[in-house]
């Protein structure tokens, strides 16, 4: 990469003015920075006193008891079902509110609007908090991950959409427009095939994510690994704890390798 091709745009100060207002502004940053370091009540001796706790546990969970490993092979394969079909509920919901939420397909400012607050209360609501809801609603069990997983992709999956759709060309969709086509005719033939590159690797990461989240929703008994997990920690089997992890671990790196592999592919066959 040249370096020459990359300059500075934001103008630097000529005037005592300017000065002060850019120190005001560094000022500013600092002091924000204090106050939400005192709020977090960031403490890097209390972090230092810790140490030997954190080297103590990790003593008794290594080596990792790997004669757990046959019982695992389910709930991983739990993990993975539970993350596949939050990624799959959740775009088949979220591709029409991305539609609607994308201003430049339709002239209803009140939908928009509508669509977008919608997906902005969705997004802002944690997997975690979503799964316990659905726990209670239809029980333990990998379903409700299931469910939490979608509603919470839906939010991030429609936002990215909607943008994705409002950055594209409009020559092609008001040419389509000019010739009497239909709203769907203008769809699928003026808008997808500028934005399907970027919703296809869009979508692999959310499944990243998912996998990941799929761990995590178990502990609140949603299923897969995550519910393993909490069940060694409580019975103080740390060894297994370990394990555990280390399977979790293993799936997540082995999901993006695979999903970056898709990712390139599917960037490199765009540009031809």
């Amino acid at each position: 990469m040249n370096p020459q091709s990359h300059q500075w745009l934001v103008k630097t100060p000529t005037r005592a003015r300017s000065w002060l207002g850019t120190g005001a502004l560094l000022l500013a940053i600092v002091l924000v920075l204090q106050w939400s370091a005192e709020g977090a009540q960031l403490s890097w001796g209390e972090l230092a006193n810790g140490l030997p706790q954190i080297g103590d546990f990790l003593g008794r969970s290594l080596p990792p008891d790997l004669s757990i490993m046959p019982s695992l092979w389910r709930p991983a394969l739990e993990t993975l079902q539970i993350a596949l079909w939050g990624t799959l509920l959740g775009i088949v919901l979220a591709v029409p509110l991305g539609f609607l939420a994308a201003r430049n397909l339709h002239g209803n400012r009140w939908l928009y609007q509508a669509t977008r607050q919608l997906l902005n209360v969705i997004r802002s609501i944690n997997e975690l908090i979503l799964a316990l809801v659905f726990v209670s609603a239809v029980g333990l069990g990998p379903f409700p991950g299931v469910l939490a997983l979608a509603l919470h992709g839906v939010g991030m999956l429609g936002k990215f959409f909607a943008e994705t759709i409002e950055e594209i060309d409009q020559g092609p969709i008001e040419a389509l427009r000019a010739t009497g086509a239909r709203p769907l005719q203008v769809i699928a033939f003026g808008v997808l095939p500028q934005v399907i590159t970027a919703w296809i690797a869009v979508v692999l990461y959310r499944f990243e994510v998912n996998l990941r989240s799929a761990t995590v929703l178990g502990m609140v008994g949603a299923g897969g690994l995550g519910f393993e997990l909490v069940s060694s920690l409580k019975l103080f089997k740390y060894q297994e704890t370990a394990t555990c992890i280390l399977v979790i671990t293993v799936m997540v790196v082995l999901a993006d390798l695979v999903s970056n592999r898709l990712r390139h592919a599917i960037q490199g066959n765009a540009r031809h």
